[in-house]
């Protein structure tokens, strides 16, 4: 196979989760232009945007919106679109949620809601697709980590906790799976120009320190990680497994 055709997608179908908007969108376009057709999934924003640029590729795009963190909805939506859809070939996890208070002050309420975001529904799409890409010997998953996947934070407790915790799950079912032609994989976002960092740009001083310690010397941006989601979804990752990628301008090596 020549190098271009490792990174080609075509006659696959992949799920993104928490698509409609910033990372999510990026990527379900990356893997729409490699060739792929989309299902995306949202809580309550608006497909339109990432629905029509699919589109202009010529792939499909399906959209469902959903609470992950319901878990009748969210077995009901499995069973939909394995269903609907001869064969799901590739999983991008990446719907999440980050609600901030000093540990000491951190509501079970916000405990349990990330929780349930970020880790619960995280395993049981991996488990369930799992299963059905281990049924025909491929597929590909990959969640959306985080540098809280290696570091603490500040007033992220439940945030901090699902995100070291999802590495976990990338190494596990990566040692698991690996020699079943099912590739888990993770891709580690640093400080990224999305509407969750609005907040710390708008922080002169926030913002300059970070910046100070990004190697690379400026922010992020959602379409740094179409390369990295084509990638790991790709044949070209074929022996790669269990690897949580840092896409964050350097600031892990620092």
């Amino acid at each position: 196979m020549q190098t271009l055709q490792l990174f080609g997608l075509e006659r696959k179908t992949a799920v993104v989760t928490g698509c409609d908007t910033g990372l999510g969108m990026s990527m379900a376009i990356a893997l729409a232009e490699a060739g792929a057709d989309i299902v995306g999934t949202s809580r309550s924003g608006d497909p339109s945007n990432v629905q029509k640029a699919v589109e202009e590729t010529g792939r499909n795009y399906t959209h469902y919106s959903i609470d992950i963190a319901d878990r009748k909805a969210l077995y009901a939506f499995i069973g939909k679109i394995i269903e609907t859809h001869k064969s799901i070939d590739i999983l991008v996890n990446n719907a999440g949620t980050i609600l901030r208070k000093p540990a000491a002050e951190h509501p079970d309420e916000y405990w349990d809601k990330i929780i349930d975001v970020n880790l619960n529904a995280q395993f049981i799409l991996a488990r369930e697709f799992g299963k059905h890409m281990l049924e025909k010997g491929s597929g590909k998953i990959i969640f959306t980590c985080s540098l809280l996947s290696f570091q603490g934070g500040i007033n992220v407790p439940g945030y901090t906790a699902t995100k070291s915790a999802v590495a976990g799950l990338v190494k596990a079912l990566g040692n698991e799976w690996a020699s079943k032609g099912v590739n888990v994989n993770g891709i580690a976002p640093g400080y990224i120009a999305t509407n969750n960092t609005k907040a710390l740009r708008e922080d002169a001083d926030r913002n300059k320190a970070i910046l100070d310690r990004i190697p690379a010397g400026r922010w992020g941006v959602p379409d740094d990680f179409k390369g990295p989601a084509v990638f790991l979804a790709s044949p070209a990752s074929d022996y790669v497994n269990g690897t949580i990628l840092l896409v964050d301008g350097g600031w892990m090596a620092r």
